[in-house]
């Protein structure tokens, strides 16, 4: 689903909203959601990707001035699920949402993150 531009586009998409996220790879874990998507659904995250990305080429305030779209609002959920659920994408060296925020309350030390559910070997 994101591949070239395309990922490209969605990752100047996270930048602006969650600066420093792209480390992560949120393309990853937005990709493997995007698969699971009924094809209507998916289609119009990837033609809001398409819009959007192409808009983020001008900086935060381009993308500020569609921030009540409910495209812009879509891809800001997905990037912030991709971000702040801790996802790090296989290969990365990123430490992690978590890690970067400060996020550690006791229960995250018996954590185990599964994300199979993604078809990713993550």
């Amino acid at each position: 689903m994101l591949s070239g531009e395309r990922a490209a586009a969605f990752e100047r998409v996270c930048e602006l909203i969650v600066p420093g996220s792209t480390a992560a790879g949120p393309v990853v874990y937005v990709d493997a959601l995007l698969a699971g998507m009924p094809a209507p659904v998916r289609d119009g995250f990837v033609a809001a990707i398409d819009e959007l990305g192409e808009v983020a080429r001008g900086g935060h305030d381009a993308l500020a001035q569609r921030a009540a779209t409910p495209e812009f609002l879509g891809l800001r959920a997905l990037a912030i699920e991709a971000y702040y659920s801790d996802f790090v994408a296989p290969g990365s060296d990123a430490p992690g949402a978590w890690s970067e925020i400060g996020f550690h309350p006791p229960v995250t030390r018996s954590l185990r993150k599964d994300w199979s559910y993604l078809g990713i070997g993550a």
